[in-house]
């Protein structure tokens, strides 16, 4: 069975969320969706508030340290996997699986086609060894202030405090607009 979920959000990262009418409402979509914007509005505040206390190089420690935090907390207290991924990842311990690859290429494939990445979420059932496990994913769009340590004129100041922090960072080179990534979350059913 698969459910395709079409979000539409209003902040860089993401505001309120709601299903589009063409999809029959889904419980699961719905907590998902719920789990999202809490991950989204939390990780969003705690970065505006480093950028405005210490600019781009002290949002990296928020990313690095915060975003882990606040998934792990969301897993705990929700019963979902909840988490970050991205086909050009900056931590390799945030590297999608074969499924996410497969969302997160079509979600490129999408915005190459023009549509908006905003609104851009895709959730299915899938069958794994474990049995029936619903599983959604929320682009996240590359927004002006992500350019800062994400697009392709990084300052050598943030350049050095990503290179110490993620030796292996791929994160780079975006433009705005473009799919950064994704939330991703997933429950067994």
């Amino acid at each position: 069975m698969k459910l395709i979920v079409r979000l539409t959000a209003a902040t860089a990262i993401l505001a309120t969320m709601t299903l589009s009418a063409e999809t029959a409402p889904n419980p699961n979509a719905a907590e998902a969706k719920a789990i999202v914007q809490e991950f989204a509005t939390t990780l969003q505040g705690e970065l505006q508030a480093a950028m405005k206390d210490g600019g781009p190089t002290n949002a990296i420690a928020v990313c690095q340290d915060r975003a882990p935090a606040i998934a792990a907390t969301l897993s705990e207290s929700s019963g979902w996997q909840v988490g970050r991924t991205s086909l050009k990842t900056r931590n390799s311990n945030n590297a999608p699986d074969a499924w996410e690859q497969k969302v997160l290429a079509d979600f490129d494939a999408r915005r190459a086609a023009g549509e908006d990445v905003q609104p851009m979420a895709y959730a299915e059932v899938v069958e794994t060894a474990d049995g029936k496990t619903f599983r959604f994913m929320k682009a996240i769009p590359t927004g002006e202030v992500c350019l800062a340590c994400h697009g392709r004129d990084i300052t050598p100041e943030v350049a050095a405090a990503l290179d110490e922090r993620y030796p292996d960072d791929m994160a780079r080179g975006y433009s705005l607009g473009d799919v950064r990534g994704a939330f991703s979350l997933s429950k067994p059913l």
